[in-house]
C-alpha cells in the first residue's frame, strides 16, 4: 500500500506541474469521475461485453493450447507442424493481425479472435515444456508396471505440468486483456470497453480515459485472482 500511495503522489506531482487536466488529470479527479460512471448501467453493460469475449478467448485458446501441445509431444510430426504457424502468431504485430482479422471477422466477436491468437502460443509452448520436462524415471516406471494412459495423465503428467501451465496462464491472462481491449479499440464495436476508451480519446475527456484504463486494471487483476484461485482449487482436488 505504501507503494501505491508513493506512485499516487508522484501523480499528483506530475498533474500540478502539467498545469492542464486535458493533458495529465489528478488521481483524484480521476478517482471522482470513476465513482460517476459506476452509477451508470452503461458501465457494467461494457465491462460485461468485453470480459464475456475476452473470457471466450482465453478459455478456447488454453483448451487449445493443452490438446495441442499434447498432440505435438505424442507425435514429432505434428510439433513440426505448429511450428511454424505458432512462431507467425508470436512474431506478427499485434496491429496487424486485428486489421487482417477485421477482414474475416465481425468488430463484436474480434476480441474473441484476438485474444485467442495472442494466448495460444504462450499456452502451447509452456505445456509443451512442460511435458517434455516430465521426469523420465517416472515414466519408465510406468511402463515396467503397464500404468495405463488415463492413470498416468492425473497422476504423473499433470502435477509435472501444472507449473508450467500456472506460469502459461499468469503470462496469458495479462496478455489477453492487452490484445483484447486494443482490438476494440481498433475494431469499435458498440457496448465495449474499447469504444468507450476511444470516444474518450476522441473528445479528449482524459479522465475519462484514465477512469477507463483504470477500470481496465482491476477487472484484469481480479479476473486472474479468481482464475487462478479456480485452477488451485481444482489442482487440489485431484491431489
Amino acid at each position: 500500500m505504501w507503494a501505491v500511495a508513493v506512485w499516487l503522489l508522484v501523480w499528483q506531482i506530475l498533474s500540478v506541474c502539467v498545469g492542464h487536466e486535458i493533458l495529465l488529470p489528478s488521481p483524484a479527479s480521476v478517482i471522482l469521475r470513476l465513482t460517476e460512471l459506476v452509477r451508470e448501467s452503461g458501465f457494467w453493460r461494457s465491462i460485461l461485453f468485453s470480459l464475456q469475449r475476452i473470457t471466450t478467448g482465453f478459455m478456447i485458446a488454453a483448451v487449445s493450447g493443452i490438446v495441442l501441445a499434447s498432440l505435438a509431444a505424442r507425435f514429432r510430426r505434428f510439433e513440426e507442424l505448429f511450428a511454424p504457424a505458432i512462431l507467425a502468431v508470436k512474431a506478427t504485430p499485434v496491429a496487424s493481425i486485428i486489421i487482417l482479422a477485421l477482414v474475416w471477422v465481425s468488430s463484436r466477436n474480434l476480441s474473441v479472435l484476438i485474444s485467442f491468437l495472442m494466448v495460444l502460443p504462450v499456452m502451447y509452448a509452456n505445456v509443451l515444456g512442460g511435458i517434455k520436462s516430465a521426469d523420465k524415471k517416472l515414466l519408465e516406471m510406468a511402463d515396467v508396471f503397464g500404468i495405463p494412459m488415463r492413470r498416468r495423465i492425473p497422476h504423473i503428467y499433470v502435477p509435472q505440468v501444472f507449473p508450467f501451465f500456472h506460469s502459461a496462464c499468469s503470462i496469458a491472462l495479462g496478455l489477453c486483456w492487452k490484445s483484447g481491449i486494443a482490438a476494440e479499440v481498433i475494431g469499435i464495436p458498440g457496448g465495449s470497453i474499447g469504444e468507450k476508451l476511444y470516444k474518450a480519446k476522441i473528445y479528449l475527456a482524459t479522465s475519462d480515459l484514465f477512469a477507463w484504463t483504470l477500470t481496465i486494471i482491476m477487472v484484469s487483476v481480479a479476473f486472474e485472482r479468481l482464475f487462478m484461485l479456480l485452477v488451485r482449487i481444482i489442482m487440489d482436488r485431484m491431489n
